[in-house]
């Protein structure tokens, strides 16, 4: 695959606009990475069933860098619940080494597709509908954190995110304030990516027919170009999210999510 300048502006404006995301969003930019990196690797002619499956693994490697660009940002305005981290780490490892070592493995592209577009589609509905939780209701004890934080990972791991589109609204739906629950994702994002992103080395060193410059299922020239851009914007995402009102925030989060559901279940289903 020819590294020209066409594929390194592609890939910087890729980076450039999922770092910011990354930031106001909280959802480590693997949202929009995904669908976008699935077009770019089919256009240069990857194997249908990897361009998926290398588009999620690149994606998850990226957000070890947006995350810690992001986080630094948000806990500048001490928005980042440093106590929730600690109490979800622990799931999110165990979640994301079965994810990516296991089902990730075994589990076809198209099928990988269908499965992202459909429960993005699900977060984005529980996000618009804004439903507000209990007064009364508080995050749960340790079975229910490390049982919530093993979703997290799990599900992050086959979609290639930060894990923002499930934490946000879990942390929203036990009252943690929304821009507190934006923060704290982004901190999350970074043991989610890199569990996942060892587990995908190891599975995928036995790959045949990966293009080249890839190191398991991780392209990388991807990750570079990607990671160098988003790193800058990140921050002003972060700076944008404090500025911003609850609902507007919820409904950019949303209608976002709305659009790469469409893609990556129409890629699914024609594969």
């Amino acid at each position: 695959m020819d590294l020209g300048l066409p594929l390194i502006l592609e890939l910087a404006a890729l980076g450039i606009g999922t770092g910011f995301l990354a930031g106001l969003l909280g959802i480590g930019g693997g949202m929009i990475m995904v669908p976008f990196l699935t077009l770019i690797l089919t256009a240069r002619g990857v194997a249908p069933d990897l361009t998926v499956k290398m588009a999620i693994a690149t994606s998850m490697a990226t957000i070890i860098f947006t995350s810690v660009s992001s986080v630094r940002a948000h806990h500048k305005r001490g928005a980042v619940r440093w106590d929730i981290v600690r109490r979800l780490a622990p799931g999110i490892v165990i979640g994301s080494l079965v994810g990516s070592l296991g089902v990730f493995a075994v589990i076809k592209g198209s099928l990988l597709a269908i499965f992202f577009g459909l429960f993005v589609g699900f977060s984005a509905t529980q996000m618009f509908l804004d439903k507000k939780p209990k007064p009364t209701r508080q995050l749960p004890g340790t079975a229910g954190t490390v049982a919530a934080g093993g979703v997290i990972g799990f599900i992050s791991g086959l979609v290639g995110a930060g894990g923002g589109f499930i934490s946000v609204p879990f942390m929203t739906w036990c009252n943690v304030a929304i821009h507190s629950a934006v923060a704290t994702s982004a901190a999350l994002g970074f043991p989610i990516a890199v569990t996942n992103v060892a587990g995908y080395i190891a599975s995928g060193l036995r790959v045949e027919n990966l293009p080249p410059a890839s190191f398991g299922y991780i392209w990388l020239p991807g990750l570079v170009v990607i990671a160098l851009c988003s790193v800058f914007t990140a921050p002003l995402g972060a700076r944008a999210a404090h500025a911003l009102p609850v609902a507007r925030l919820k409904r950019i989060f949303a209608s976002i999510l709305y659009l790469l559901a469409a893609y990556m279940l129409y890629k699914g289903l024609t594969a």
